[in-house]
């Protein structure tokens, strides 16, 4: 049986047929003396990124084609579910991650017993305008909404253990937020500083357009840590709320109604009604994502909790 590789390196890939050969080169001559496979993912390009890709010599070179494009994530999470190695990295296509901080990052989350180690771009190559700026205003919102403190959420060089690459669960455009999706699991994460290059060839697929699924991505991410095992506590407390709140106006209204004052035509009455309707909508839609919590976790036969060690008679036994 051949022995799995210590180090799968995963590169989505979209159209980047200058950069995949240089890639390549990159990575053996960062990781010579590592046994490792490299496995490119090629999320529907339409230039030549594929037959390039299958042009480099055969060995440790996976390659993956989708049919058309589905995205960054589905690309990062069929690479990492193809995965053989103890360790998997995520790398950027582009060239402007250096696999060179590799092997750094892997000798931290061995020494340190880490989880993941997410990378920093520090001295970063791009537009201030339209690259770094939103940046940096994304990372400072979703640090202050989810708690992560995680400097640079948009850089794609991270490293994992490969039982917690594989249980991120990631999907839709959730690649983003891969630390905070780490942190749901109880991992243990470390952040250090990566050289970044700047884009030699090729265009980069991002820009402002992104600012919005990224602000609704991390309205969905700051659900998921506050009620994803208890969705009654946030709908059930709004519908509650109103539901109380448009029942005191509706009474407030009887009131003057038994006094003798006209209430049909008052603006008040209306946004009584409007405010209890809501409110029973909302305790309804809590009963459903309750129920359907309750059978994601037992039709999937998942554990809302994460053992992180066992043991038995004062040793430590593996965690099934």
């Amino acid at each position: 049986m051949t022995q799995p590789p210590t180090l799968s390196i995963v590169v989505p890939v979209y159209n980047e047929e200058a950069n995949v050969a240089l890639l390549a080169e990159a990575v053996a001559s960062a990781l010579a003396g590592y046994t490792y496979e490299l496995i490119f993912v090629d999320d529907g390009s339409t230039d030549a990124t594929v037959r390039n890709i299958l042009a480099l010599p055969e060995g440790n070179i996976r390659l993956l084609v989708f049919s058309r494009n589905f995205g960054q994530t589905s690309a990062m999470a069929a690479g990492i579910e193809a995965a053989h190695g103890e360790y998997i990295a995520t790398l950027d296509g582009d060239l402007q991650n250096d696999p060179a901080d590799i092997p750094m990052m892997l000798a931290k989350l061995r020494d340190e017993g880490l989880d993941m180690v997410a990378g920093c771009r520090a001295n970063r190559k791009d537009g201030a305008l339209l690259r770094k700026i939103p940046s940096k205003i994304a990372n400072r919102l979703i640090r202050r909404m989810s708690k992560v403190q995680v400097k640079d959420y948009g850089c794609t060089l991270k490293l994992f253990r490969a039982d917690l690459a594989k249980d991120l669960d990631l999907h839709g455009e959730l690649h983003r937020f891969i630390p905070i999706l780490a942190d749901m699991r109880g991992a243990k994460i470390a952040q250090v500083d990566v050289r970044h290059h700047p884009r030699l060839h090729g265009v980069s697929k991002y820009g402002l357009g992104r600012t919005f699924r990224v602000m609704s991505d991390l309205l969905l991410m700051a659900f998921f840590l506050r009620y994803r095992q208890k969705p009654m506590h946030l709908f059930g407390s709004l519908g509650l709320g109103m539901t109380l709140l448009g029942g005191l106006i509706e009474a407030y209204l009887l009131c003057l109604k038994i006094l003798g004052e006209s209430i049909g035509g008052r603006p008040l009455f209306f946004v009584g009604i409007l405010l209890l309707l809501m409110g029973i909508q909302l305790i309804t839609t809590g009963f459903i994502a309750e129920l359907l919590m309750r059978t994601y976790y037992r039709a999937g036969n998942s554990r809302p909790y994460t053992v992180a060690r066992s043991y038995r008679g004062g040793k430590q036994e593996k965690v099934s």
